[in-house]
């Protein structure tokens, strides 16, 4: 039984739809990608915009490339590396030594040792 208080085909929130003369759309192009799998992926980008040379593929997640006879390959992950791995990258074997020499001679002065 319907009363007078309902608003019939608008939900709660809704906004009014805007009118066409407020904004423009950007125009747009269309770019397709293809990954290993033979996926192809179409996506639009702002026309004035360069498009990126690799897409992830929405279906298999390999790298999808502009070229369909030949998309990338699948990327290499980088093993973690440890704290010390990327403190052995930055210093030599001599400067790891004048380092824990220095560190030691601290500590040992500390304790009252000379």
């Amino acid at each position: 039984m319907p009363n007078g208080h309902v608003i019939r085909g608008a939900r709660v929130g809704s906004a009014p739809p805007r009118p066409p003369e407020r904004h423009q759309p950007v125009p747009c192009r269309s770019v397709s990608y293809w990954c290993r799998n033979g996926h192809r992926t179409d996506i639009r980008i702002v026309a004035d915009v360069a498009a990126p040379t690799v897409w992830d593929c929405p279906r298999c997640g390999l790298p999808a490339g502009q070229d369909a006879q030949d998309p990338p390959g699948r990327t290499r992950a980088e093993p973690y590396k440890t704290h010390l791995a990327y403190v052995k990258e930055r210093r030599t074997d001599a400067e790891g030594e004048a380092i824990l020499a220095e560190a030691l001679a601290a500590l040992r002065q500390r304790r009252g040792r000379s």
